[in-house]
């Protein structure tokens, strides 16, 4: 079965929005029987037009495709749901905000902590529990962005990149250890697009 990242490949080609920006989207289409091109528009904050465009290559690679007997709306594939990586809907919105109220504090102590390894420099929530018409909703996606401290801290901010699998493993217990075993959130690294969308700033 090809990987999420072959998938993706054709929709390299968006004009203006991130592929895993569309895909976050469809990820976010779980709970909903249907939505609309507005839908889409207004969740990853582009025009209308944009979002026609996007909407195109995603029907085109068989994420999405136009509801039966209902004009202007559409539904997420199977396939689309599998690259996005949408999971069945199964938590309270209450556990996943105090998951997540959580979350910000641990975040809050550790940027206090001198000794701490990392500092945060951004943590953004984003994922179904921001619509307010979800009686379930999934965990959140949590985009977060590690700078080192001491020496290297002062690297510039668009080189926080692991530089070695050192760094990458030490990246990655650290957000294991932030997560603290929370099923309600999923750490993932920071990109640009995270913000550019409907989220919550944990900072």
């Amino acid at each position: 079965m090809p990987s999420p990242r072959e998938h993706n490949k054709g929709l390299n080609t968006f004009p203006t929005i991130a592929a895993e920006a569309a895909l976050s989207f469809l990820k976010d289409t779980k709970g909903a029987l249907t939505w609309t091109v507005r839908d889409l528009a207004d969740t990853l904050k582009v025009s209308r037009r944009e979002a026609e465009q996007a909407l195109a290559l995603l029907e085109a690679q068989g994420y999405v495709q136009p509801a039966r007997g209902a004009k202007g709306q559409w539904i997420t594939t199977p396939a689309g749901e599998t690259v996005s990586g949408a999971k069945a809907p199964r938590f309270s919105r209450e556990n996943v905000e105090q998951s997540l109220a959580e979350l910000k504090n641990r975040i809050q102590q550790n940027n206090k902590n001198r000794q701490a390894p990392f500092r945060i420099a951004d943590a953004v929530a984003f994922g179904d529990f921001l619509l307010p018409d979800r009686a379930r909703v999934q965990s959140a996606d949590v985009g977060i962005r590690l700078i080192p401290r001491g020496e290297s801290a002062r690297r510039d901010n668009s080189a926080t990149a692991p530089h070695s699998a050192t760094e990458a493993q030490n990246e990655r217990k650290f957000l294991r250890e932030l997560r603290a075993k929370s099923a309600h959130v999923n750490l993932r690294p920071y990109a640009d697009w995270m913000r550019s969308r409907t989220h919550r700033d944990l900072l």
